[in-house]
């Protein structure tokens, strides 16, 4: 006699999610398991479906970026912020899977390679290890994570257009004690794609690590020259429109990405007990 397989432990506690979690089902080789609310109905149950099938190869790229291996996580698909468009963001406790392994993301009806880049955008923040928590190189890191790894499907999350807008202010030599403000962190997306940047040197780097040192441990040069060297390239490009100015992230996207996003994404990241919000959008 046949019986149907249920996940039978209690649902996770999540960061701020207090509805009923449904247990979508678990990815066959990283172990992310997926919950969604019920109430938003087909679309999110899609979205949570596509994140089941989809979790591997984001969980293998992540993997592949900071070179370590991940650990088992529960994430849950919600209308985060009330939204189902995947512009409610993204959310987990801790940068480390010890109390961060418990991920919210934004449902996205009709879009969900956006749910996946908005999980690798927590996910990658768990593979921090705490060490870039609540600062603007550990936001920017998390977004360019989230781009390569989710094929740009959050390119309404840009901010280094604002960071050129504002007159490029210099956050090379100094990093921001912030991970929400759009100018700091679009200075640390354009320098990533100008860079294109190795995980790894960055988290060793740790919360008090500038993008200057992290050109200095790249490139053998010395950190005085990264800001003025940088500054010099992104004002010659023609404009800034995206968080890619140099046209970096495809070419790392290919590298790592050896499977196909799921069939409904389309091409177009939180903290610590805060949500990503979109400082790209006017609240």
């Amino acid at each position: 006699m046949s019986h149907p397989i249920r996940r039978v432990s209690a649902a996770p506690r999540w960061p701020s999610y207090t509805g009923v979690s449904h247990y979508i089902g678990t990815s066959p080789t990283t172990e992310v398991a997926v919950y969604v609310d019920p109430s938003l109905g087909d679309p999110a149950m899609q979205n949570g479906k596509d994140l089941v099938a989809d979790a591997d190869r984001v969980v293998k790229a992540n993997n592949a970026i900071f070179g370590t291996p991940s650990q088992p996580v529960n994430v849950v698909v919600f209308a985060l912020g009330g939204k189902t468009d995947g512009t409610g963001g993204a959310d987990h406790n801790t940068c480390d899977y010890t109390n961060g392994a418990d991920i919210e993301v934004c449902a996205s009806f009709g879009n969900s390679g956006r749910v996946s880049a908005l999980f690798e955008a927590e996910l990658s923040e768990c593979s921090m290890g705490s060490n870039l928590c609540g600062v603007s190189t550990g936001e920017a890191l998390s977004r360019w994570c989230a781009a390569v790894v989710g094929t740009n499907a959050l390119a309404d999350f840009a901010t280094a257009p604002a960071w050129a807008r504002r007159g490029m202010p210099d956050f090379v030599n100094k990093t921001d004690g912030t991970d929400q403000n759009e100018i700091s962190t679009g200075c640390g997306m354009a320098f990533l794609s100008w860079l294109n940047a190795i995980a790894p040197a960055m988290v060793q780097l740790g919360t008090n690590g500038t993008l200057a040192q992290l050109y200095a441990k790249l490139t053998s040069g010395p950190e005085s020259d990264a800001w003025a060297k940088f500054l010099s390239a992104a004002k010659a490009l023609s404009q800034i429109t995206n968080d890619d100015p140099f046209g970096t992230w495809s070419t790392a996207g290919r590298q790592l990405l050896s499977v196909k996003a799921p069939h409904r994404a389309k091409a177009v990241a939180k903290p610590k007990a805060r949500r990503k919000a979109l400082p790209s959008r006017k609240r």
